[in-house]
């Protein structure tokens, strides 16, 4: 698929496609990493996993089903997301969690706190589980509020799952916790992990990496390793060997950082 965001310069040119060409398929039950550096077209490939834009050109499926011929509520029921920055609305932390699985009970949505780690703190709130978290979860922190989005997740038990940096805002401990519990839930359901920490995907059947619109490398962790290019790099620099980086991965990096300010400037 193909896609590019509307709305050119001055002299009518179009901004070119933040994706390009890029084609993805996931087979039931497995998951897929897709890492990249800042302005690959990550956060848009989301975007458009989730319908929230539309493919200028191609499609995204579901079961065979073209995402755009399904309602947005059966979309919704179907896939289970995870923002780096989750909504969460003006009530209470029980409601929070129950959001879009209105018939749970008190039982199915503390199980689903805890498989989150995070029923020691909600427990700690004011009022527990009636605690109001305010507009956009304002009086929560972001690790909580995230843990409360992946909460609501773990009580959906949708088929999809798409977690983008799903553990950003959370320490190292809670991270392992979650991810453990993320692990059991991905068990026999089709998950898409978008990573900028390499390390939360390397164990993915899958690992895509998107540069410029496209989709450069594909393979497993010692895959990718081995072919010892972006990937490769990208797992030097979060582990601190930035003696092994060639000049040319520099040089790269300066060109995209240009490119991305550049475009800011143009808005």
């Amino acid at each position: 698929m193909t896609f590019g965001y509307s709305g050119g310069s001055d002299d009518g040119e179009q901004p070119p496609p933040v994706l390009r060409d890029v084609s993805i398929t996931v087979e039931p039950g497995t998951t897929v990493g897709v890492v990249g550096p800042t302005g690959s077209g990550i956060s848009t490939l989301v975007k458009l996993l989730v319908r929230l834009y539309d493919a200028d050109s191609g499609t995204v499926s579901v079961d065979g089903h073209d995402v755009r011929d399904l309602s947005l509520e059966a979309l919704r029921r179907a896939v289970g997301y995870v923002s780096q920055e989750p909504f969460l609305f003006d009530g209470t932390v029980r409601e929070n969690v129950a959001y879009g699985t209105f018939d749970a009970s008190d039982d199915e949505i503390e199980t689903a706190v805890r498989r989150a780690a995070a029923d020691e703190f909600v427990r700690n709130l004011p009022d527990g589980y009636d605690t109001e978290v305010g507009e956009r979860g304002v009086r929560l922190s972001g690790g909580q509020r995230q843990r409360i989005a992946l909460a609501r997740v773990f009580l959906k038990d949708a088929p999809i799952l798409v977690l983008d940096e799903a553990t950003s805002h959370v320490d190292t401990e809670t991270e392992a916790l979650i991810r453990r519990s993320l692990d059991d839930l991905a068990t026999d359901r089709t998950t898409i992990a978008i990573a900028h920490r390499l390390s939360t995907v390397k164990d993915a059947d899958e690992i895509l990496v998107l540069d410029g619109g496209r989709i450069v490398e594909r393979g497993t962790h010692e895959e990718l390793l081995a072919l010892d290019d972006l990937y490769a790099n990208l797992w030097r620099v979060q582990a601190g060997d930035i003696e092994a980086l060639p000049s040319s991965f520099f040089e790269e990096a300066i060109a995209r950082r240009a490119a991305i300010e550049d475009e800011a400037g143009d808005d």
